[in-house]
Parts: C-alpha cells; structure tokens; sequence
C-alpha cells in the first residue's frame, strides 16, 4: 500500500490519500484535452456540493454527492477525477480538503460475505471517518466492479456476496448522502452497462468523456512532442512539418493516452532512432500512428 501527500494515517480500504490542492493532481487536470464547456461543468458540479448540499434540504434537491464519469479506456477518467479533486481545493481556500483514493480490487474477495462487509466498513468506517474530519473527496475508480447492474448478474453464475455488495453500496451512500454533505465521490466508469441502475440514480452528473476529436488529438499530440523536446529539441520541430497536420488527423478514433504512447514508439522506431531520439522523422512517428490505429481496430473486430 502506498501513501499519498497526506502526513494522515492510511484509513482502512483506502489505497492512497493526497492532501489537496496537489500540484502534480493540478497539472493532471491540465493535461486532460476534452471540451473546456465540459470541464468547466464538471467543476461546477464539485463545487455545487460543497456549497449547496449543507443548504438546501435533500427533499428539495436530492443531491448525494456523486458524480460519473464514464467513457472507453484510456480517455483520462481517473486523471480528471483527481485533477478535478485539486482544482476544487483551489476554490475553497484554506478548507483543508482531501482525497481519498479506493482501490476496489482491493475489497473482493471469493468468501461469502467478506466483500458485503469489506464495502460497508469502507463507506461507514473509513469514508465517514475521514468526513467527519473536514471536507472529502473519494475516487471510486472502475465503480461497476463495486455497484455491478444486479439485473444482468445470474446468482448461479455470480455469487450472492457481489448483489450484497452492491446493495451495501447503495445503503451506504444513503447514509452517507444524509450525515456528510461536506463529502464528494468522483466515480469512473469504462462500461457505464454495467453499472447498477441504483447507483445511476443517485448520481448527481453522469458526463461522457469521450476519445478526442480532430483538433484534440492535435493538441495531444503537440503538448507530448514539447514535452520530449525539452530534452531532445530536435523532436519538436515535428510538429512544423509539413505532414504533421496529416499524423495528427490519423490520431482520430486513438484515446489520449494511445497517442502518447505513439510518440514513444516512434522514438523506438530503430536502434538508432532509440539511442539518439533526435534523429526520429515524421514517417517513423506517422507509421507508428498507423499502427496504433490498425491494432486498436483489430482489437475492435475481436
């Protein structure tokens, strides 16, 4: 287990806690290129519960301080999420905010009964705790391995404890939502389907974030070729070629993350290429774009 910029001790369940605002979570939200509406939506949203839910009563806007964020792998869900956590923190100055990060692996287990009771303790326990000590933010990453859709599980198929579990989720953030205004759950999703309809309920935003469009995966693609050519100047007079324009368009249908990963393997492109990556070329970075695409389209057909 490891431990986050907090000095506080790790609570029980929790993987890692960061005490905010945090530069290297702030610099995460700026990495994310999505539309700025969007974003500027999803930080309204977080600052709305802080500000409202201790105000207005539940029977008039039933808020319980979640919110979604779903789309394919890759599209930087959980990097939104915690930059989203920082720049929160931003706005109540002083408040002392943190954000506790769950690992949701972490709490299933094959014994009957443990992950009903490895959830409820999290949420009653470790999460109530921690709000009742000032405002709080939660990542739920991959939330549908704790809130799986109760309707599409077959109980000979998968084992009561995981409808439990589900179900002591959905108890605990009732609680929750009623003792703690004073707390966030950011949750992530790559299949929203499988997503129990309960917990799409009591969700106060559900918000898509998408495989970047044309001019997104421009941006990406130039902010990751200056960021290599701090160190290796050479590379960034790529995104001056004449071609660039046309290795940025063949990015459209990659997520953020696989159009990174491209700028890496042109720069594996050859042993030469590897060793001195300022000889790289646009016909290397151009290629291993092509590939990308036709791995993840192979991928799509499987």
């Amino acid at each position: 287990m490891t431990r986050g910029t907090s000095d506080l001790p790790l609570p029980k369940g929790i993987h890692r806690v960061f005490a905010l605002p945090d530069t290297g979570l702030s610099a995460l939200w700026d990495s994310i290129v999505m539309d700025e509406s969007a974003k500027e939506q999803l930080l309204a949203q977080a600052i709305a519960n802080f500000t409202i839910r201790a105000k207005v009563d539940r029977n008039v806007i039933p808020m319980h301080g979640v919110i979604l964020l779903v789309g394919p792998p890759g599209t930087g869900k959980t990097s939104l999420a915690k930059g989203l956590a920082s720049q929160v923190a931003k706005v109540f100055k002083g408040a002392k905010l943190r954000l506790l990060e769950v690992d949701p692996h972490g709490l299933t287990s094959s014994a009957m009964g443990k992950t009903q009771r490895a959830v409820a303790d999290l949420f009653s326990q470790s999460i109530a705790e921690a709000a009742m000590t000032g405002p709080t933010i939660v990542l739920l990453d991959e939330v549908e391995t704790l809130a799986a859709d109760r309707s599409k599980l077959s109980l000979e198929a998968n084992p009561v404890d995981v409808h439990r579990a589900t179900d002591a989720v959905l108890v605990q953030l009732d609680m929750l939502a009623e003792q703690h205004p004073n707390l966030l759950f950011v949750a992530t999703s790559n299949f929203p389907e499988a997503v129990d309809s309960a917990f799409l309920s009591r969700c106060d935003l559900v918000m898509e974030v998408p495989l970047p469009g044309k001019d997104a995966c421009k941006k990406i693609l130039t902010e990751c070729l200056a960021g290599v050519a701090k160190q290796f100047p050479k590379i960034g007079e790529l995104a001056l070629h004449h071609r660039f324009d046309a290795c940025a368009a063949e990015c459209e249908g990659l997520d953020g993350r696989a159009i990174r990963k491209v700028v890496a393997n042109a720069l594996a492109a050859s042993k030469e290429t590897a060793i001195d990556p300022n000889t790289v070329t646009i016909e290397q970075l151009h290629t291993a774009i092509k590939r990308a695409k036709r791995a993840r389209l192979q991928k799509e057909k499987t």
